[in-house]
């Protein structure tokens, strides 16, 4: 009898009764079991954490930061109330301490008291961190906690990121202020360069000026040497002069007090006087010519007298004709003529010997004939000239006085002048040579007042600027400079549709591992007749293929149509979950039928070492050593790759290599039972009479 028919024969028994109908039925439903109702108890636990009651705790107290009040904790409060995060429940510390330790929550979060204040403090003098305080309870449930650590992972990051937000805006507003006065710096450096310039050039003006003026003050102090030695001179002169004046006033004082009285008294007589001489000195000056015509003819009758007198003196009184008394009076008048021809001879000869004379006389006379008149003019005023002369006289002295005092401070300033004109000199030249130095020492700073010019514009060019845009752009990416860019190249929806490809094989062998304790692993009418190996082991591994893929069919339609797993390539993804079932159906017969009811036992320990070196969960990298060995080695190793692979995408590589190992799987497990098949042929004691009977 051929294999097909032998299985269909065996399949034939579960429709001869209810139970064994019943059995059927069950042996379908059996992997929904494991399969369906897994999945679907956590099919998306992520997606229902807002009915995970958590203690919120608001302990702050708000703090001042910049003028403005801050309340940290008010913002995160409202926004994880608004994230449906959790089932949030805002009771105080205590509540929240005892609630965690009872199990009514799952954990706590707070906020303490000073959590705005250590944010704050971000922009003072010594910044500190703030802290979110969480509480868990393992005792109430583990993953919880590790979710949770998790979430407010996030909730820290997100406080975080607003707070270095502000404190970066501030920076970036600072920088804007850096910038705006470094630029004003260096608009100010440019002036200061040009103003240094200009006292560069000032102080090489003022180096060239003194010392022009070094040469200057050399020659005020010669100069005041001998102005002082003049001063001096002028100090005795003067002293003399005041002396002289001072005695002239004395005398004139007292000749005033002798003259005064004589003037009252004689004003008219000497305006007669005056006008007698003036008119005298105009006589005379009109007579000179006369003179001059007259004196030789004068002369000349003077001798001719003279003559005529000597004549009649010695005929009258050399022979005495008259009386002696006649003869003397004679006498007298012979000697008389005789001086006056004398005086006619020295007048005759004056004339002819001093005629330039006389011009000069008649000059001469003019000027007293002018001064006597304006002297009979002044006359009835002497008296009022002469106080008036007095007066002056007495100014004079009094001036005298005061310029002989004069000269002597003049001497005494001068004196000073003369010293200080020699520290003077000694000053410009000590200022010559600091001004020579400043110039000197003003090159410099030209030059480094033009690299610092440019070094703060070269600054400022390299302090950013920002507008609000920019800043706010800016601070958004600082304040969370890292970001998690994350690209699922083939992303499962919910946590489901990621453990599909592990709970699948699970429920498939576990399908597989039941429908043999329904059904031999070997036909006893094809061992009883004699049939071949080969066909005794297909006989007994068709039967439960064809259940095997009736509960895959049944599986997927529930996880797909019910529950919701959406698969990248849906049919491949059941073709592939064929071979598996016929894979795990011919390993599972094997186990069977080489080692009877222990195969059983040995089927579930099977199971167990796939399952937890099959890295269906955490990668397998993760497990200890053992598991890390055992993984190449198992079947459902490949079957978890291959179905993460065909449900949520991705390169068909682990596919291909997945059927490439159950089918040498699959055909090793077919040739060993029927390798046991043979030998069970062959009928001994032991399986007439089993150890153990399962």
């Amino acid at each position: 009898m051929r294999s097909p028919k032998l299985a269909a024969l065996e399949l034939r028994r579960f429709g001869r009764g209810r139970l064994p109908r019943a059995a059927l039925v069950a042996l379908l439903v059996l992997p929904l079991l494991y399969g369906a109702l897994y999945l679907w108890s956590f099919w998306d636990p992520y997606g229902q954490l807002d009915r995970i009651p958590v203690a919120l705790v608001n302990d702050d107290r708000g703090a001042k930061a910049d003028g403005t009040t801050l309340r940290a904790g008010e913002d995160i409060t409202k926004g994880l109330r608004d994230s449906d995060t959790f089932e949030w429940h805002e009771v105080s510390a205590a509540e929240a301490r005892a609630g965690v330790e009872d199990g009514r929550y799952y954990l706590s979060l707070t906020m303490p008291a000073d959590f705005s204040r250590r944010i704050a403090s971000s922009s003072g003098d010594s910044p500190e961190t703030g802290a979110l305080q969480v509480r868990t309870n393992d005792a109430n449930n583990y993953i919880v906690g590790q979710i949770s650590r998790t979430v407010f992972s996030e909730v820290r990051s997100a406080a975080s990121t607003k707070a270095s937000r502000s404190f970066l805006d501030r920076i970036f507003i600072s920088f804007s202020d850096i910038h705006g006065e470094t630029v004003k710096a260096a608009n100010g450096a440019d002036d200061l360069e040009g103003g240094i310039g200009k006292a560069e050039k000032g102080s090489k003006d003022l180096a060239d000026g003194l010392k022009d003026a070094k040469k200057g003050s050399g020659k005020l102090s010669g100069g005041l040497t001998r102005l002082n030695t003049g001063a001096g001179d002028l100090e005795d002169g003067s002293r003399k002069v005041a002396e002289g004046t001072r005695t002239l006033a004395d005398r004139v004082d007292g000749v005033a007090d002798t003259v005064g009285p004589f003037l009252d008294d004689n004003e008219k007589t000497i305006g007669h006087t005056a006008q007698l001489v003036a008119d005298s000195a105009g006589t005379i000056r009109h007579n000179l010519d006369t003179l001059v015509e007259t004196a030789p003819t004068a002369a000349k009758g003077a001798h001719s007298a003279s003559d005529t007198l000597d004549g009649v003196y010695r005929t009258r009184c050399e022979d005495p004709v008259l009386p002696d008394a006649a003869c003397a009076d004679l006498k007298k008048a012979r000697q008389a003529a005789a001086d006056v021809a004398k005086v006619a001879d020295d007048v005759n000869t004056l004339v002819a010997d001093q005629n330039g004379d006389l011009k000069k006389l008649d000059d001469h006379l003019g000027t007293l004939q002018e001064q006597a008149q304006a002297l009979a003019d002044r006359a009835p005023h002497l008296s009022e000239d002469l106080d008036d002369a007095v007066s002056k006289i007495d100014k004079l002295n009094e001036g005298a006085g005061k310029v002989a005092a004069g000269a002597k401070e003049l001497h005494k300033g001068l004196g000073t002048a003369e010293t200080g004109a020699s520290d003077l000199d000694s000053g410009v030249g000590a200022l010559r040579t600091g001004a020579e130095d400043l110039s000197g020492g003003m090159y410099k700073l030209v030059d480094g007042s033009g690299k610092l010019s440019d070094g703060l514009h070269d600054g400022a060019g390299q302090i950013p600027d920002y507008d609000k845009r920019d800043r706010d752009r800016r601070t958004d990416v600082m304040a969370d400079p890292v970001q998690l860019v994350s690209r699922d190249l083939h992303k499962a929806p919910n946590y489901g549709t990621g453990f599909a490809p592990y709970f699948i094989p699970l429920s498939l062998w576990v399908g597989a591992m039941v429908a043999y304790m329904l059904i031999t692993p070997m036909n006893r009418r094809a061992l009883a007749a004699g049939a071949p190996a080969w066909r005794i082991a297909l006989a007994g591994w068709l039967p439960v293929v064809a259940i095997g893929v009736l509960q895959t069919v049944a599986l997927m339609s529930v996880l797909h149509w019910a529950i919701g797993l959406e698969m990248v390539r849906a049919a491949g993804t059941v073709g592939f979950l064929f071979l598996v079932t016929a894979c795990f159906a011919a390993i599972v017969q094997w186990l069977n039928a080489r080692f009877g009811a222990a195969g059983r036992i040995l089927v579930l320990a099977l199971l167990m070492l796939q399952l937890t070196s099959a890295g269906g969960t955490y990668p397998v990298q993760t497990s200890p050593g053992f598991f890390n060995a055992l993984h190449p080695f198992l079947p459902m190793s490949y079957v978890v790759e291959a179905l993460r692979r065909l449900i949520t995408g991705g390169g068909l590589g682990p596919v291909w290599e997945g059927c490439a190992v159950l089918t040498a799987f699959t055909a090793a497990a077919l040739a060993l039972t029927a390798l046991s098949a043979r030998r069970r042929q062959v009928w001994t004691l032991d399986r007439l009479h089993p150890e153990l009977t399962l």
